[in-house]
């Protein structure tokens, strides 16, 4: 989730629509600028008993993140806490539970991308090493009860723990005991940044099965491949889901804004100060009837924070950001972007993905995104065939995709053996989680802290 480094007191005060529109319009860059922001988070624990660590304990959260230094990250704080490290490869944060992400720079090509993720896992299992600290890879945690987990102190988490339960069931789980990975991506035009948010949209159940890696709930299998895509289904009906209006005729900027201003806020972040905002209106605050803060107007930080809290499937701000996969291993966190650069950054590529989906209707499109959780690869699509059986297809155009982008290494190769770790699944018909729950049922003999030594980066 976003940090918040500095107050929204120098920012713009709102003033017409067409400033909101601008944050949309400000993201469009000719081809030749897009980047790729990659951003992964990993649980930690202390290698000793398996506990996740809290954020004050000798050698937990905060002095992980201060450890940090050591490589030339810098501390971002809040109300004189460490809540972020700021450094020439992004930003490393803390999730609630003391999840660490990384928010990679926005790179020019996937070489760049891995080399990036590489260097950051080395660091922080440099830390570990000195600290009894391990990072384990998975959509979610394996084996802890929400109680078992440590709660961090920032003070966004604390007004949305709060506002969670009043909106779904699952809230606090996607929180506290969840991990994702997610690309970030650029678009030329509002025709371009509608047409990929289009295919983005309708496959991302395909990434959900491709790195579909959280099938275990307190020690247990949940009966499901990708809990974690589960919990988003029953975590906050008015900020998520699969978006039927972005199919619509004449889908753009204004479309996204007003569903946006239709999405309860959270909060109002004033001096350093979070304040609770949950379920008001943004367009009271337009028009300075925010009961919280009478008189008053949004900044453009205002606009942003609020955008940073709606998690549909893919998600519009100054750039399109993918959200379906769980977290995973170094070559799956290198591979999620090559997929969704293969496909949206060639045009040919992203005309044939389109070609695709674009005969889905609303209705197959929510039963594939409601039954890919449990059934990951096997989960039917439009035409009487399942995700695995297209898959192949579709890692045929995001190659292809690659292959035209031409960005080589030092070694002269393109950047689509990122996909390989996908085709080998695809070729096997077996999620990671399928592998996972394999091993519980044979060689783990039922003990899930098997995967710790298994799955750890």
């Amino acid at each position: 989730m976003s940090t918040k480094t500095a107050s929204t007191s120098d920012a713009p005060i709102i003033e017409n629509r067409q400033q909101l529109l601008d944050v949309f319009a400000g993201g469009e860059k000719p081809a030749d600028q897009w980047k790729i922001g990659t951003e992964h988070e990993k649980f930690v624990y202390c290698q000793s008993d398996f506990h996740a660590p809290s954020y004050d304990e000798p050698g937990g959260i905060r002095d992980l993140l201060l450890a940090l230094t050591e490589f030339g990250w810098e501390p971002i704080e809040e109300k004189g806490k460490v809540i972020a490290m700021k450094g020439a490869d992004g930003t490393v944060s803390l999730e609630p539970a003391g999840q660490l992400e990384l928010s990679g720079a926005a790179l020019d090509n996937l070489h760049e991308t891995c080399a990036e993720t590489g260097r950051h896992l080395e660091q922080v299992k440099a830390i570990g090493a000195t600290t009894g600290k391990g990072f384990l890879g998975l959509g979610m945690w394996p084996d802890k009860a929400r109680s078992d987990l440590p709660i961090m102190p920032k003070g966004r988490y604390k007004i949305m723990r709060e506002y969670m339960p009043k909106k779904g069931n699952l809230g606090l789980d996607m929180m506290l005991r969840t991990c994702t990975i997610q690309t970030n991506l650029d678009y030329a035009s509002e025709a371009d940044m509608a047409q990929k948010f289009r295919v983005a949209l309708a496959l991302q159940p395909l990434g959900t099965a491709l790195f579909a890696n959280s099938p275990f709930t307190e020690g247990k299998p949940n009966g499901f491949l990708s809990f974690r895509s589960h919990i988003w289904s029953d975590t906050d009906p008015d900020r998520t889901g699969m978006l039927p209006f972005v199919f619509e005729d004449g889908f753009g900027y204004e479309r996204y804004l007003d569903y946006a201003l239709d999405v309860p806020m959270y909060f109002a972040y004033r001096g350093d100060e979070y304040l609770d905002a949950s379920g008001l209106n943004f367009r009271d605050f337009l028009k300075g009837e925010l009961p919280i803060l009478p008189g008053e107007k949004p900044t453009l930080d205002d606009w942003n924070d609020h955008l940073s809290t709606i998690f549909p499937e893919v998600r519009l701000k100054s750039f399109l950001e993918m959200r379906g996969a769980d977290g995973g291993p170094w070559n799956r966190i290198c591979a999620l972007p090559a997929l969704w650069v293969g496909l949206l950054y060639d045009q040919t590529a992203l005309d044939a993905a389109w070609d695709m989906v674009k005969g889905w209707t609303l209705e197959e499109r929510e039963a594939l995104r409601d039954s890919v959780p449990k059934l990951g690869l096997k989960a039917p699509v439009p035409g009487g065939r399942t995700l695995g059986e297209i898959a192949p297809e579709i890692l045929d155009i995001a190659t292809a995709g690659l292959s035209a982008r031409a960005r080589l290494n030092g070694s002269g190769d393109n950047e689509s053996g990122f996909l390989d770790p996908l085709r080998e699944i695809v070729a096997s018909g077996k999620t990671p989680a399928e592998r996972l729950l394999e091993r519980y049922h044979g060689e783990w003999t039922g003990d899930v802290s098997r995967v710790y030594a298994e799955e750890s980066f």
